[in-house]
């Protein structure tokens, strides 16, 4: 009889056996300790522990605790800490030499196929992304293509504006760096989540440099 444990994951409740627990503890602490230096450490952790948590709600059909057999599955698709750089965990998950070729080949595949999935992108929206997600779902490089498509169809054939509130309305805005991942169909990992993050935060950085930029011109003129 193994002692269990009831956890907050992403937002989501679990149950987890204590082994597995100790486990996923060190496995968090780790990437944690690998990106304190980051800004964006608590919101890359906190998209890693969702991303976790839809996997595991995938995982978990017709079982009600997370063992380290659920676990190994999913540390497989995210990423060992030694395969995105930090640190091993202290405690390791232990493979027997058949589950260790079964894990490379799982996560050599996870991090070269995502299926795509329909979001809004608030990256580059002009109006509310339907049209830019749109044009990443579809695997199109410019999302001009799209929106000359939906202005034929809303000054032509007058079918585009109610489609265009429709989509607004059934599809879901990319929030964080797992939706913006999918919506593109690249692996979500603890590297690519990371990447996003820490990415949207220099542009973010970027931007508000030049609005100060602009912001000192403009005084100087006066």
């Amino acid at each position: 009889m193994k002692k269990v444990e009831n956890i907050n994951l992403g937002g989501q409740p679990f149950t987890i056996d204590e082994d597995a627990f100790i486990h996923l503890k060190n496995y968090l602490n780790s990437i944690h300790k690998h990106f304190s230096d980051s800004e964006g450490c608590d919101e890359i952790m906190e998209d890693i522990e969702s991303r976790m948590a839809e996997l595991f709600q995938e995982k978990m059909k017709g079982h009600s605790i997370i063992t380290n057999k659920e676990l190994d599955s999913i540390v497989a698709i995210m990423g060992t800490p030694e395969e995105f750089g930090a640190e091993s965990i202290s405690e390791p998950i232990r493979h027997s030499s058949k589950e260790k070729t079964a894990h490379k080949t799982h996560y050599t595949s996870a991090t070269n196929k995502s299926k795509r999935r329909l979001f809004r992108d608030p990256d580059e929206k002009i109006v509310a992304g339907v049209c830019s997600g749109i044009a990443s779902y579809l695997g199109i490089d410019d999302p001009l293509w799209v929106r000359i498509v939906m202005a034929v169809l809303i000054f032509g054939a007058g079918i585009g504006f109610p489609l265009y509130l429709f989509l607004w309305i059934i599809v879901p805005k990319a929030k964080n760096a797992s939706d913006k991942l999918a919506m593109k169909g690249e692996p979500i990992n603890v590297e690519s989540i990371a990447r996003t993050v820490e990415d949207e935060l220099s542009d973010l950085q970027a931007k508000l440099t030049d609005l100060s930029k602009d912001f000192q011109s403009k005084k100087k003129r006066k």
